[in-house]
């Protein structure tokens, strides 16, 4: 009866040390999967940051001469407007 209980037990230690070392190499190779994954999803990021910040920076450039260029305009009309109006204050005819 002991020898069968010591039997069985060792039988069980034995079983339990195979699964365990298959739970570690598994683990193993989830983490390898794991780290190919995080990598692949960093480089994504940071493509997609780059592709962003380039298109942002193309927006930025294009609203700034467009207000560059509206500025220029609303400058452009106030001069003529005080030039009208010192025209009109002095008696000179346009």
């Amino acid at each position: 009866m002991m020898t069968e209980d010591m039997t069985r037990l060792c039988g069980e230690i034995n079983a339990m040390r195979s699964t365990r070392a298959s739970l570690m190499s598994e683990l193993r190779h989830g983490a390898k999967d794991l780290k190919h994954t995080v990598t692949k999803l960093c480089t994504h990021f940071g493509r997609a940051r780059t592709m962003m910040a380039k298109r942002t920076k193309h927006e930025r450039v294009a609203f700034l001469n467009n207000l560059k260029r509206s500025v220029d305009t609303q400058r452009r009309d106030l001069r003529n407007d005080l030039a009208g109006a010192r025209r009109a204050w002095t008696g000179k005819s346009a």
